[in-house]
């Protein structure tokens, strides 16, 4: 199923609850959303469709990866940068770090580990920022 992009503030602002195996369902339904705004969209957080849950879906080249309770374990490098949001009009100014690992369940829940750089590491960190309540 795909979603409107949700721009209530009061929604976008609320931290995420924890997602569990229960919440697959809305991890692909995120996933094919981003398909659908693959155009000029990159990355998804789950609030982004009116849903404070911690998921969020990001385009990695060919494939978009649906992240269940994403959080960074490593960041290095900062540079700032400015950033647009589908949820948002206009961009903003912001700190992001070149090189993160984020660590998430995948969609059977295993444990999972990745090493990111560059753009997809930028998105990664927008939308983690998303699932705490932070808007850029």
């Amino acid at each position: 199923m795909i979603y409107p992009i949700n721009h209530d503030q009061q929604v976008l602002q609320q931290p995420a609850r924890p997602a569990t195996s229960a919440d697959r369902q809305l991890a692909e339904a995120l996933a094919a959303t981003l398909t659908a705004h693959q155009d000029h969209c990159i990355g998804m957080a789950a609030n982004m469709i009116g849903f404070p849950v911690s998921i969020i879906a990001v385009s990695l080249g060919p494939v978009n990866v649906a992240m269940l309770n994403p959080r960074l374990v490593k960041k290095a490098h900062p540079y700032q940068t400015k950033e647009g949001c589908l949820s948002l009009t206009g961009t903003r100014s912001t700190t992001r770090f070149e090189r993160i690992t984020v660590a998430y369940q995948d969609l059977t829940g295993a444990q999972q580990e990745l090493e990111l750089t560059g753009l997809a590491a930028q998105a990664v960190q927008h939308e983690c920022d998303h699932l705490r309540g932070i808007l850029i």
